[in-house]
C-alpha cells in the first residue's frame, strides 16, 4: 500500500510532552489504586536501581483501607506531591487493581507535566491526564508488578519512549498478527478495555476521534470482550478511529479447547470499520517483557497480509 493511501491523522490538538528520563534521575513510586506488598515494592525498586534510577516513595504507600492503598485522600495527596517535587522526574505506579477512579472527582492537577507510567486500573489516570489539554502519558511496566520480576520489562521500548527516540518501532514479532489490512496514522491512545468502557457516561469519558486505539484486558471471557466492544461501538467510539491495536489479551478464554478464537470474536465487531486492526501487542497485562507505549503522540499502524508494523512517529518527551 502506498503512502498516498495512508489515512491521515486528524487535527486533534497534541498533548504537552514531559521532560525525558535520564540515568541517575529520581523516579517517584505511587499507589493510586489497590494496596501493595512491601516485598514486591522493594524488588521493583531494586530493579529500577539496577536500571540506573533512584526510586523514591513515601512510607504511607503501604497503608491499607479495604482493598485500597489507603484512603482516597492519601492516594491523591501522594500523587500530587510527586508532581510537585522538582527532583522527581517520573512517576511510576506500583500496581493497578482498583481505586484510581476515586481520585478523578477531586480533579488531580499536575503542577508540571511529568512522565506517568502504569496500566490496568491506572488507565483512568492515563486518559485523564492525556486529554488534548494535558500531557503525554505512558502505558507500561509498574514498580511492584513488572519491575519486580526478572523478565517483566521490555527495556528497549522503555528507553525509546522515555528518553526521546524518534521515530521508533514498537516490537511486533512473535504473537502479533494482523486482522484487517490497511495503513493509517493517528494519535496513540487507549488502555485497559474494561476501564475505558467504564468511563462512558461520566465526565471523564474517553475521546477516541483520530486515534490509533490500543485495547487490552486480563481474564475477561470472549463474550465479555464482545459485550464491551459492542458497547464502545454502539456509543460511537469507533466511528472516527484511525486504527485499532489489541494487546496480548492474557487469559481471555472461555474454557480450554473452545471452538473459536478471540481474534474471530473481535474481528466480527471491528472488521467492518474499514480501518487496520492488529492483535497481540505485548503491553499491559502480559506474560513477560511489558512494552511501553506513549499515549498522546502520532503513530502509524500498518497491517498487510497478517504482518503488523506500529511506528511511533515523534518523540514522546522533551530533551
Amino acid at each position: 500500500m502506498s503512502s498516498s493511501n495512508v489515512k491521515p491523522s486528524t487535527s486533534k490538538q497534541q498533548c504537552i510532552k514531559p521532560p525525558a528520563l535520564r540515568p541517575g534521575d529520581t523516579v517517584g513510586i505511587v499507589a493510586p489504586a489497590s494496596n501493595i506488598k512491601q516485598a514486591d515494592l522493594e524488588a521493583g525498586c531494586e530493579a529500577l536501581r539496577r536500571a540506573g534510577y533512584k526510586p523514591f516513595y513515601f512510607d504511607s504507600i503501604l497503608e491499607q483501607d479495604l482493598y485500597f492503598a489507603g484512603s482516597a485522600k492519601r492516594r491523591l495527596r501522594e500523587l500530587q506531591e510527586m508532581f510537585s517535587r522538582y527532583e522527581v522526574r517520573a512517576i511510576i505506579c506500583a500496581r493497578g487493581g482498583y481505586g484510581a477512579n476515586y481520585l478523578l472527582p477531586e480533579k488531580p492537577v499536575a503542577s508540571r507535566p511529568k512522565i506517568l507510567v502504569g496500566y490496568s486500573d491506572i488507565t483512568s489516570l492515563l486518559t485523564y491526564f492525556s486529554t488534548p489539554e494535558g500531557f503525554v502519558t505512558f502505558h507500561g511496566p509498574m514498580a511492584a508488578k513488572d519491575w519486580a520480576h526478572n523478565d517483566g520489562v521490555h527495556l528497549a521500548s522503555w528507553r525509546s519512549a522515555l528518553s526521546g527516540a524518534e521515530p521508533w518501532d514498537v516490537p511486533t514479532g512473535a504473537g502479533v498478527s494482523g486482522l484487517v489490512d490497511g495503513e493509517a496514522e493517528g494519535t496513540l491512545y487507549g488502555g485497559c478495555l474494561s476501564i475505558l468502557v467504564a468511563s462512558l457516561g461520566t465526565p471523564y469519558e474517553i475521546q477516541t476521534d483520530g486515534t490509533i486505539l490500543f485495547l487490552e484486558d486480563l481474564a475477561a471471557k470472549p463474550y465479555q470482550i464482545d459485550r464491551m466492544l459492542m458497547h464502545l461501538k454502539l456509543a460511537g467510539k469507533f466511528a472516527r478511529v484511525r486504527g485499532i491495536v489489541f494487546g496480548e489479551m492474557l487469559d481471555c478464554v472461555q474454557a480450554p479447547g473452545q471452538g473459536y478464537t478471540l481474534q474471530e470474536v473481535v474481528t466480527r465487531i471491528v472488521g467492518d470499520l474499514e480501518v487496520p486492526v492488529a492483535y497481540g501487542v505485548r503491553s499491559g497485562h502480559v506474560m513477560a517483557e511489558n512494552i511501553t507505549l506513549p499515549f498522546g503522540v502520532r503513530a502509524r499502524l500498518t497491517v498487510r497480509g497478517g504482518q503488523v508494523g506500529l511506528r511511533i512517529l515523534e518523540s514522546a518527551v522533551t530533551p
